[in-house]
């Protein structure tokens, strides 16, 4: 649908006169509409400076020729929803966020869209949306926060989550843990690390959908400003060439997406968001093939929690089209794709410099020869779960020992705090799945419990929850098939011996096919109790292992 279709003629009188009621001249009705997708609120960090990013965007929109419309997006701030019920309403926007922006684009005729995301399930919401909706589109971020600093080091969110663990543990006092809490988020935008907001608007660079430095210029520099304005002007070129994105996000843009994710060293919820991405454009997604690009990928960048950089580091390197430029010296991306710039990635990166090689390293010189993200599968996760490799100790790649159950996350936390883990144990944290949880919450503060204990070099996690990218450890998640849905991780038992092989892509429950049958029998699978919005959720959700989409 296109503006034409609601305002010209004169059968559409009725139509104009509600945009007269909008202050809209007769000027503005006959350029182009451009339908502003804007996130601001006042309760999500990397969301508070969106308005501005707005403004500018419409400036950039009516100076190239375009009149620009304003309309919300939802969003929900994981670090604020996350250790409790809230948690359980994060994954689930990032449908609504996608159905609602379909529904305003359709109802009101837009010639295209700028989509302006920052955190979490926001902006896989939008690429959803601008997947299915398939008019011109530009992505403009609000940028990512500038890092903390504690005691002269960097620090950030997951440094606060981890400190929560390591005042339990009495390595710091209160005054220290106040001190952590009053410096790690020291401005506005998307946590400072590769965590999962950051994640995405960096892959949305990849996907061609976001111009350079949407997913690394931090929120705080008028770069910022100048890169909506552009934004807003480039929206334009697009519909004036008439490129929309299912020409730039293809099969080949997803298989760059994975790369470039593998040589960041991504939040493992990216194996959620492209997949469901992939979904909406009609192009196969297998973790099978994430593996594959995962053995020929370095893993060029240990950006916090891995190590001890951040956004801001990245952007000073030359942000993601450096790293993309390194990975096409080895011929690993399919630079003939289209972008948002009306041109090929190729000439996209062809004045492109690595400006510090510690941040963004030389393949000769990576962090890793394989890349950030493994899929694992075994008889555990017959379809697969999803490890941040990068972001694990050596020790830890290769680990066996007894399973500690537990029926939810708060069950878990319990019992860390409790001395109840133990070095060596593996915990397994089951029915917090898509549709068992529902709605899979993220669980940062188990995972940075165990980190804060000194314990994340001992032992493992395995859920078929998932995580936050700024978890770090051996942290598995994604199991699949899920608990609720009769999963083999429904019938773990303490004391059970887990083998895991994340080089070689291994997950093992060292059970008999016997006894796991037996238990079948004997153990019912839990169901809970939920209403609303989440019990719609959890009976059209689909496994983790295709992206918890909603089944059609």
């Amino acid at each position: 649908m296109i503006k034409e279709t609601i305002v010209d003629g004169f059968h559409n009188a009725p139509h104009r006169s509600l945009y007269h009621a909008l202050g809209l001249t007769d000027e503005e009705q006959a350029r182009p509409l451009i339908g502003i997708v804007c996130s601001y609120n006042e309760i999500v960090p990397g969301h508070t400076n969106l308005d501005k990013i707005a403004q500018a965007v419409k400036l950039g929109v009516a100076m190239a020729g375009g009149t620009p419309i304003m309309f919300p997006a939802i969003t929900v701030c994981d670090g604020i929803a996350m250790g409790h019920t809230g948690m359980k309403y994060s994954l689930v926007t990032r449908d609504l966020i996608a159905d609602s922006t379909e529904a305003m684009v359709m109802a009101h005729g837009f010639d295209g869209l700028v989509m302006i995301p920052n955190c979490d399930k926001n902006v896989p919401g939008l690429l959803m949306a601008s997947a299915r909706l398939n008019i011109p589109t530009v992505f403009v971020s609000g940028g990512p926060m500038l890092a903390g600093r504690v005691n002269g080091k960097k620090r950030s969110l997951s440094s606060m989550f981890e400190a929560v663990g390591a005042y339990k543990a009495g390595s710091i006092n209160e005054e220290q843990l106040t001190e952590f809490e009053k410096k790690v988020c020291p401005t506005c935008g998307s946590c400072s690390g590769m965590y999962t907001a950051n994640s995405m608007n960096c892959l949305t660079e990849v996907l061609g959908m976001g111009l350079k430095g949407n997913g690394t210029i931090p929120a705080v520099y008028s770069a910022r400003i100048e890169l909506a304005k552009h934004a807003g002007m480039q929206v334009m070129e697009l519909v004036r060439k008439n490129i929309r994105p299912r020409d730039i996000m293809t099969a080949a843009a997803i298989k760059n997406a994975i790369t470039a994710d593998m040589a960041l060293g991504c939040s493992t919820n990216s194996m959620l968001h492209l997949p469901a991405i992939a979904n909406e454009l009609g192009v196969p997604f297998d973790l099978d093939e994430v593996n594959a690009i995962s053995e020929k990928t370095p893993n060029l960048c240990h950006l916090a929690p891995a190590g001890p950089t951040y956004m801001e580091d990245l952007n000073e390197a030359g942000g993601v089209h450096a790293v993309l430029k390194e990975l096409e010296t080895l011929g690993l991306l399919d630079t003939s794709v289209m972008t948002c710039t009306g041109k090929t990635m190729a000439e996209n990166l062809e004045n492109i410099v690595n400006l510090d090689e510690e941040v963004i390293r030389k393949p000769e010189n990576a962090f890793g020869k394989t890349g950030g993200i493994a899929a694992l599968k075994g008889n555990l996760a017959p379809d697969g779960c999803v490890v941040k490799r990068a972001a694990v100790a050596p020790e830890m790649l290769v680990h066996e020992g007894p399973a500690k159950v537990f029926e939810s996350e708060e069950e878990c936390i319990a019992a860390i705090y409790g001395g109840k883990i133990v070095k060596g144990d593996v915990v397994v944290i089951r029915y917090e799945g898509p549709a068992g949880g529902p709605g899979m919450r993220e669980m940062l503060s188990p995972t940075s419990a165990i980190a804060g204990m000194g314990l994340d070099k001992d032992v493992a996690l395995i859920t078929d929850g998932r995580f936050s990218g700024a978890t770090r450890g051996a942290s598995i998640g994604h199991v699949s098939p899920e608990a609720a849905n009769g999963g083999v991780i429904a019938y773990v038992k303490d004391g059970d011996i887990i083998s895991i092989d994340i080089p070689n892509y291994s997950i093992k429950l060292n059970v008999s096919d016997e006894e796991l049958a037996k238990r079948k029998a004997e153990m019912p699978i839990k169901k809970k109790e939920v209403s609303g919005y989440l019990k719609r959720y959890a009976a059209q959700v689909s496994s983790a292992d295709k992206g918890a989409i909603i089944n059609k």
